[in-house]
């Protein structure tokens, strides 16, 4: 009989989803000009490193992002990005205009002109793919989905749903509960071009059913505590990681909870959040409990969340690690 050890197995399930279809999620011609951009480009004191997002709209619109240095967590300056408000695909190429240069982006390739027209450089479109991608749990942590049941999960009384291909659909909570943990998430958000703001992929993680990190399509945009990553209504994330709709991403996040006296708090729950690998929030101290939490602060531990907003948001890979003596929460 084949002998096969659980960490073995736990490889070959991930080989296995990783390379599954994507049930329900829906591409157009926009989705192939929508993406990240990167490369160099020929400046007057040298050359630099230069990135471009290209957010689809809908029926042959766009906005465009311009990063001196390269994409957000590769290279970008911070300085502030040039932005495009709004472009039209013409004849298969989109042209974005801004400060003395142009974009013609067409075939996975945005070419680089002045304005009066010189090339001084080629962006290629890539699609990044987080370094905690596939990430396997450490000895000793809770596997709270695997792609294999859903049995660690429930949703208003109601077992939480999973996909024929083995994802967890948005609208979920876990029947185990945590004090201090390490969790890691894998999450895609859906491709809607016509909707906007929050209406376009939301969803989000509540760590203890309290505190909320906001999961949202907000690829390109300027990264607002409403927006992807941001620790909703309290803190923006430092950077914007969000990776195009359709793509898989990552939180990893190290959460302590609050210190009650009794019915007193004593100290506030805290927490770190890398996105895609890059950190965007530092021992941020969360005051309050976010907007829509299903749980009041308090001592007790309390469950992972994943919010329904009406938007197909899906989920996998998701694992627990327990942190010093506040471990074992039921």
């Amino acid at each position: 009989m084949l002998k096969i050890n659980h960490c073995e197995l736990y490889c070959l399930f991930v080989a296995v989803l990783f390379s599954s279809p994507l049930v329900g999620q829906e591409k157009d011609s926009d989705y192939k000009i929508q993406g990240e951009y990167s490369g160099t480009i020929e400046l007057q004191d040298g050359e630099m490193k230069y990135g471009i997002q290209v957010v689809a709209l809908g029926d042959e619109k766009f906005s465009g992002v311009g990063y001196p240095g390269g994409l957000p967590g590769d290279g970008w300056d911070k300085s502030e990005p040039v932005r495009v408000a709004e472009a039209r695909l013409a004849g298969g190429i989109l042209i974005l205009e801004g400060e003395g240069a142009k974009a013609l982006i067409a075939d996975g390739v945005a070419s680089i002109t002045t304005a009066d027209g010189e090339l001084i450089g080629r962006l290629n479109r890539v699609v990044r793919k987080s370094p905690t991608l596939g990430q396997k749990p450490p000895q000793g942590a809770i596997v709270l989905f695997d792609g294999t049941t859903v049995d660690n999960w429930e949703f208003k009384g109601k077992p939480a749903k999973m996909t024929e291909d083995g994802l967890l659909m948005q609208g979920a909570q876990s029947k185990q509960k945590f004090q201090d943990h390490k969790i890691h998430i894998e999450f895609l958000l859906p491709y809607l071009p016509q909707a906007r703001g929050q209406g376009r992929g939301n969803s989000g993680i509540y760590l203890q059913g309290r505190y909320e990190v906001q999961m949202l399509d907000s690829f390109g945009l300027t990264g607002e505590n409403n927006e992807c990553g941001g620790v909703y209504t309290i803190r923006k994330p430092d950077e914007n990681m969000c990776f195009p709709p359709l793509q898989w991403q990552t939180y990893d996040i190290e959460f302590h909870a609050a210190k009650f006296d009794g019915d007193k708090k004593t100290q506030d729950a805290w927490m770190n959040v890398k996105h895609n690998g890059v950190t965007i929030h530092e021992k941020v101290e969360l005051p309050k409990k976010t907007t829509a939490a299903p749980n009041d602060e308090g001592a007790e531990p309390g469950f992972v969340y994943l919010q329904d907003h009406g938007n197909p948001v899906r989920y996998r890979n998701i694992w627990v690690e327990e942190l010093g003596q506040d471990a074992g929460g039921q």
